[in-house]
């Protein structure tokens, strides 16, 4: 939609809405004039559709692997008693418990931090 609107303006046909150079043309939709240079040369050597649409992705995006039926195993595994001889739990301790349970066949102590930090869930 932006583009197609960036294109618009940019028109110099007869019918036209007027003259926009490209620094007025990329402020309207809140854009650079670099990427209207590059929409203009993608619009003349691929066409309007390939201008305008997206562009497929030719790497699909990475599996999830942390899913919310992880998330609920993790919460209920952070909301138990930690390990005898600590006070509490630890982003690594509950990484290498979940590996231990089976919960993922390996997990980071980062992304545990990151899905504690989505449930607003502190270990302190």
């Amino acid at each position: 939609m932006l583009h197609a609107r960036a294109l618009l303006l940019l028109d110099q046909g007869d019918y036209a809405p007027g003259t926009w150079t490209i620094a007025s043309a990329a402020e309207a939709p809140g854009t650079t004039a670099r990427s209207l240079e590059k929409l203009k040369q993608r619009l003349v050597e691929a066409g309007l559709t390939e201008a305008v649409e997206r562009k497929k992705r030719e790497k699909p995006p990475r599996e999830i692997k942390f899913d919310g039926k992880f998330e609920a195993r993790l919460l209920t595994l952070a909301c138990s008693a930690p390990p005898e001889g600590r006070s509490r739990w630890t982003v690594r301790l509950l990484a290498e418990k979940a590996v231990e349970l089976n919960m993922a066949e390996s997990v980071s102590a980062m992304t545990i931090c990151t899905a504690l930090k989505n449930m607003n869930l502190s270990l302190t």
